[in-house]
């Protein structure tokens, strides 16, 4: 999704929530919990160690692209 010459935008979940108020720290943790192969894909998450990463940008593309549309699979 993105060029691969750009730095990345890396905020943590906490940040990221601060920042755009309409996701919640919880609501994240679990997009990304039932998200995370998509998301790492799309290259919109990665980790360091314990902690998950999200690069602004990108994560707000795949939720605009409808990435987020449904959460815990098939219902």
């Amino acid at each position: 999704m993105t060029n691969a010459t750009e730095t990345p935008q890396y905020v943590t979940v906490k940040q990221f929530a601060e920042k755009h108020p309409a996701f919640s720290i919880g609501g994240l943790r679990s997009a990304i919990f039932w998200k995370r192969d998509e998301l790492e894909n799309a290259n919109a998450v990665t980790q360091l160690g314990r902690r998950i990463l999200i690069d602004e940008p990108v994560f707000l593309q795949f939720v605009q692209s409808g990435g987020l549309r449904s959460v815990r699979g098939a219902a």
